[in-house]
């Protein structure tokens, strides 16, 4: 195929022309089968089957995104390098890349490919449009799977080093549009994503729904920003068994989702079964930066979680933050080397729905260590909803006498963890940053550096983790150790695309 065509392209079905094409029913599949350019820079014509067949090539512009578009299996869909894509509010605009199908979204650090709201400037909400999901073939502990949000699409198969391609210096902003109530596509969906995929300089801003949701799968992720999402920052289950390093969240104190929002959610399975392969991801250097640590006056009610001038009106319930870290339902999630401040509650390892997911911390399955917990109103709780430092060994009934398992193991995991009444202690440059350009790194003499020899434990023993003697995201202040320079965007909801 030529590159650099001007994408959009609209086709003929099979054997019937343009024309035919353009006038065929609702109930037709379109298919970009040819390089015909219909309607300007338009991406899909508006209804959920616009099927895109073979390798294709977006050239740098700007484009609108209608409907969904489906990149089917076997068909590569290449984005280069600087492009906006602006998703439609009225058909519900979404990208889904689905099994056996490829993305390759390669940006730069000056020239990033930007997912958006089509709104205007100053008025742009969560949920303006679908989102971004991307299927494959790796293995999940349910088999297969339809993917979350109301696409046909499937994932799941038994590749762990499935390709789908490659998302680099790519934003995502505004998505999340509820399909049907308490259905939103979150901003990035991975289900059953391969490690031979290639995840790196992602930030997701404003999400309807989760930034990131991994279901299943083995993909590894760099460098990525979860910016005042609706709901969880960093969402795992299904088995997912991927790497992460180097990653941010941030929350908007009046934005939370009424299942109650944090920066980790994992589940091994819904039902809390120990389905294998169990949810074990592992992350490290990670910042986590919940309500308290946004704004000093915060309250954890709905007269303060109001959404702002955010609210999107489009079925989305607000409700309220509740951990820095939620575990549960048989889960296996591992954390080191990682700071978060400024949550309702810091951790809750949580026996949910008949699981023992405590034990696994108790026996060292899940590990939580050098962790840096700061301006937290509990440590830990082991029921949800609670925001009671009480012990439950059910999820359910609560000793109100005995500290929670949460706190107890938070406290006691390997000597490491560091608990600090003031988020302040931290030493972190701008602590309570409403700013468009923050900056979450440590200060000199901050806490968070020189800390010496942290990788030492079996699971980080990997390639794919730099050995970095510093605690969350960033090892200083300085414009060299800034990642998110050039390419990120904190103030989405005035920029001109």
């Amino acid at each position: 195929m030529k590159k650099g065509i001007k994408f959009l392209l609209f086709a003929a079905i099979a054997s019937i022309s343009l024309l035919s094409a353009l006038s065929c029913s609702k109930e037709d599949k379109v298919t970009l089968d040819e390089e015909i350019i219909f309607n300007g820079n338009e991406i899909g014509n508006g209804d959920q089957e616009f099927e895109i067949k073979g390798d294709h090539t977006i050239s740098k512009g700007t484009y609108l995104l209608k409907g969904w578009v489906y990149v089917t299996s076997g068909s590569t869909l290449t984005i280069e390098a600087g492009t906006v894509i602006r998703g439609d509010k009225a058909t519900k605009a979404a990208l889904i890349v689905e099994r056996g199908g490829k993305i390759i979204a390669r940006g730069t650090s000056s020239r990033p490919i930007v997912f958006t709201s089509n709104q205007a400037a100053g008025s742009r909400k969560p949920g303006d449009w679908g989102g971004l999901i991307i299927c494959g073939k790796a293995v999940n502990n349910k088999g297969e799977m339809i993917i979350e949000g109301g696409p046909r699409s499937m994932h799941g198969g038994s590749d762990n080093g499935d390709n789908s391609g490659i998302l680099s210096y790519v934003r995502i902003e505004f998505a999340g549009y509820p399909f049907a109530t308490d259905q939103e596509i979150n901003g990035l969906t991975l289900g059953s994503v391969g490690s031979g995929t290639q995840i790196d300089h992602i930030q997701v801003s404003y999400s309807n729904d989760d930034s990131f949701e991994f279901f299943g799968g083995a993909v590894n992720c760099k460098y990525i920003i979860a910016y005042k999402g609706w709901d969880d920052d960093f969402d795992t289950d299904n088995g997912y068994s991927g790497k992460l390093q180097f990653g941010l969240g941030v929350r908007d104190p009046r934005i939370a989702d009424v299942s109650r929002s944090h920066g980790f959610e994992s589940d091994n399975e819904a039902n809390g079964t120990a389905l294998t392969p169990i949810t074990r991801p592992i992350f490290s250097n990670f910042t986590l930066i919940g309500p308290l640590g946004q704004d000093n006056s915060f309250v954890n009610t709905s007269s303060y979680i109001n959404g702002g001038d955010l609210y999107p009106n489009n079925g989305s319930k607000l409700g309220n933050f509740q951990a820095a870290m939620l575990i549960r339902r048989s889960s296996n999630l591992n954390c080191y080397n990682s700071v978060a401040a400024g949550y309702p509650v810091g951790v809750m390892i949580c026996n949910d729905k008949g699981s023992q997911t405590q034990s696994y911390a108790t026996s060292g399955a899940l590990n939580l260590k050098r962790l840096y917990l700061a301006g937290s109103t509990i440590t830990g709780s082991d029921k949800d909803n609670s925001f009671v430092d009480a012990y439950s060994s059910d999820a359910t009934t609560v000793v109100t006498a005995q500290e929670s398992f949460s706190s107890a193991y938070f406290k006691t995991a390997a000597n490491s963890n560091v608990i600090y009444s003031g988020i302040s202690s931290l030493g972190i440059v701008q602590p309570n940053p409403l700013l468009s350009s923050p900056n979450y790194a440590p200060s000199e003499g901050s806490v968070l550096k020189n800390r010496g020899s942290i990788f030492t434990e079996a699971l980080l023993n990997d390639i794919f983790f730099d050995k970095v003697d510093y605690i969350g995201a960033f090892r200083s202040s300085a414009s060299a150790d800034n990642w998110m320079i050039g390419w990120t965007n904190f103030d989405p909801q005035n920029s001109v695309y």
